[in-house]
């Protein structure tokens, strides 16, 4: 999981080779995320994702965790953008997509974070949408809640990475492998982690403590919730498939009428 995933031409923005850029949503404005099962999520999003996603770890055994909105059950594959490139109405949309064409890069060896824009993504332009500079050089009102907005997910993402490998390193976390098979083939998605219930009723009282006043305790708590979510994005790939995981097989939720 990287943070410069979805953008194909990220260049700093700049004063004078922007200054008569606009912005407006394009047509199929998420079809960047179309090839996706996982997007990076924040610990501050995961009272409203859980709804809609399960939220699992993500990373290898001895290396850096991350957390993400599972959106798809197979490798390359989004199951709330439509072919039109729109998200799924009436569902969450992870701050880590709702940023794009921005976002804050961050150089090899240097601690310095620089505001990206994708050049190529159509909403671009000098015609119509949200200036980004005023005439005198300045950044717009627009612009600035971009940057506010930016520097708010960069905070609440690496305190949602501390949290993940906090959790590593309290031995709470297990591996998670879903299997899809269809048409006799057979798919796995690996690299995710869960909390194990049984482990986190099994550690002691002082840790019991970090957690509840670092506000981690709330956060298990929604992505343990998150895991629920499953059967209903199963349901979403509307096709003859098996899907299942160490538990066994994920059933999709039966169809309702009113």
């Amino acid at each position: 999981m990287t943070q410069m995933m979805f953008y194909e031409r990220p260049v700093a923005l700049n004063r004078e080779r922007h200054k008569a850029l606009r912005l407006a949503a394009a047509p199929a404005h998420y079809a960047f995320a179309a090839q996706t099962n996982a997007v990076p999520i924040a610990s501050t999003e995961f009272a409203e994702a859980a709804r809609d996603y399960p939220i699992v770890f993500v990373g290898e055994e001895g290396g850096p965790f991350n957390v993400a909105a599972m959106v798809g059950v197979r490798d390359r594959q989004n199951l709330m953008v439509d072919a039109e490139g729109n998200w799924a109405p009436g569902t969450y949309i992870p701050a880590f997509a709702r940023r794009y064409p921005f976002v804050l890069a961050q150089g090899e060896g240097d601690d310095k974070l620089t505001v990206c824009i994708d050049e190529v993504y159509a909403g671009l332009g000098t015609d119509k949408g949200e200036p980004l500079f005023a005439a005198d050089g300045s950044e717009t009102p627009y612009l600035k809640r971009v940057l506010e907005f930016l520097q708010r997910f960069h905070a609440e993402a690496q305190r949602t990475t501390a949290f993940a490998t906090r959790l590593k390193e309290l031995g709470l976390l297990v591996p998670k492998i879903i299997n899809v098979e269809r048409g006799g083939e057979r798919q796995s998605v690996s690299g995710l982690w869960i909390v194990d219930a049984a482990k986190l009723r099994g550690i002691d009282d002082a840790r019991v403590l970090e957690l509840f006043r670092s506000g981690y305790l709330g956060w298990i708590e929604a992505h343990l919730l998150s895991l629920g979510s499953l059967t209903r994005l199963v349901a979403r790939m509307g096709e003859a498939a098996r899907v299942s995981d160490e538990a066994g097989e994920i059933a999709a939720p039966a169809a309702t009428t009113h």
